[in-house]
C-alpha cells in the first residue's frame, strides 16, 4: 500500500506540492490525474525517492522510502524522461538494470525480446521515441516490481503495442500482485484500466475514489421538459447546463435514481440518464472559472 499523508514540497517558495495526501490500496491500478502543473510528476518523483518533501510522510507497506535502497529494489518506474546512457543499448541498460534489481528475471527478459522485437545491441538514442519507451517498459517489466510507478507511460507508442503493453501490466496486476499507480492525460485509456482515481490540482489532491464510486456520485441526465418550461429550474443542483434544441443536458452531483426522481417532479417527457466518461468527471469535478473553456475571439 502506498500512503502519502500532508506532503509539502517547495521550490523557490512556490509549493509544488501543499499538504498532497493519497492513499493507492495494494494490487490496484490507481490512475493521477490533473491539469498541468497540478503536482503529479512532482509527487512521483516523491514515491521514488528522488525528491525529499519538507514536511508529511511517503510510506510504501510501512516503510518511508527516502534512502531506503532495499525498498527501492522493489519499485520500478518509467519517467515521462525516462533516462539512459547516451552510448547503451538494451543489452547495456539491461546489465545495469540488474545490479540493482535482485529480482531482475533473465528468463522474462529473453521472453519480452520477442514481443517488443527491437535489436538489444541498437544504440537507444538511435531509436524512435516509440521504440525507446518500448525498451523502458520491456526493464522495468522484467525487474518484476511489486510497485510500478508510470509517468505518461503509453506516449509515443502505437495503438498496437499500447495494448500490449498494458496486457502485459495487467498481467502483473492479476498474477504476482503488482501495485501501479499511473499519471496520464489520456483518461480515455485510463477509463480501461483504472480501479481507483485521483483528482489533483494546484498541489493538492482534491478527491480520490474508486472508479465506480466516481461515477456514481455525478451523472448526466438528457432532459426534455414540458411545453412552457424552456430554461432550467433554478432550485434544480446543476453543476453545467447546455441545451441544444429542446434537449437540455445536465451535470448532477449525485446518482442517477436521485436526479430522476428530482426530475420528476416537473413531469418531463424525456429523462434518460447517460454514463460520464472520466474525463468528463474530470472537467466538472475541476469545473469553474480557473479551469473553464475559454472562449476566444480572433
Amino acid at each position: 500500500m502506498i500512503e502519502v499523508n500532508n506532503v509539502v514540497k517547495r521550490f523557490d517558495g512556490f509549493a509544488a506540492l501543499d499538504g498532497a495526501s493519497l492513499s493507492v490500496p495494494a494490487g490496484a491500478v490507481y490512475g493521477l490525474v490533473g491539469p498541468n502543473g497540478a503536482g503529479k510528476s512532482t509527487l512521483i518523483r516523491h514515491l521514488t525517492g528522488i525528491y525529499r518533501q519538507d514536511s508529511g510522510t511517503i510510506t510504501i507497506d510501512g516503510q518511508k522510502v527516502w534512502e531506503n535502497p532495499e525498498l527501492k529494489s522493489r519499485i520500478a518506474a518509467i519517467p515521462d524522461d525516462w533516462y539512459y546512457f547516451l552510448q547503451s543499448s538494451a543489452r547495456d541498460m539491461m546489465r545495469f538494470y540488474r545490479g540493482f534489481y535482485p529480482r531482475f528475471s533473465m528468463e522474462r527478459y529473453e521472453k519480452l525480446k520477442d514481443i517488443f522485437e527491437i535489436d538489444e545491441n541498437r544504440t537507444i538514442r538511435r531509436l524512435s521515441k516509440g521504440m525507446q519507451k518500448q525498451v523502458a517498459f520491456w526493464l522495468a517489466m522484467c525487474c518484476l516490481p511489486d510497485v510500478l510507478v508510470l509517468d505518461e507511460p503509453v506516449d509515443g507508442l502505437d495503438p498496437v503495442m499500447r495494448r500490449q503493453v498494458w496486457g502485459l501490466i495487467m498481467n502483473d496486476v492479476s498474477e504476482r500482485g503488482t501495485t501501479v499507480l499511473v499519471s496520464s492525460h489520456n483518461l480515455r485509456e485510463l477509463e480501461d484500466v483504472c480501479d481507483h482515481v485521483g483528482i489533483m490540482n494546484h498541489g493538492q489532491v482534491l478527491l480520490e475514489r474508486s472508479l465506480a464510486q466516481l461515477q456514481d456520485n455525478m451523472v448526466k441526465m438528457q432532459v426534455v421538459f414540458p411545453d412552457g418550461v424552456s430554461e432550467v429550474p433554478p432550485e434544480l443542483p446543476v453543476l453545467h447546463a447546455s441545451r441544444v434544441g429542446r434537449i437540455h443536458t445536465l451535470i448532477m452531483r449525485m446518482g442517477a435514481e436521485e436526479a430522476e426522481g428530482r426530475l420528476a417532479a416537473y413531469t418531463p417527457l424525456l429523462a434518460d440518464a447517460v454514463p460520464l466518461t472520466l474525463e468528463e468527471i474530470f472537467i466538472y469535478e475541476l469545473g469553474g472559472a480557473d479551469y473553464a473553456v475559454k472562449d476566444i475571439i480572433l
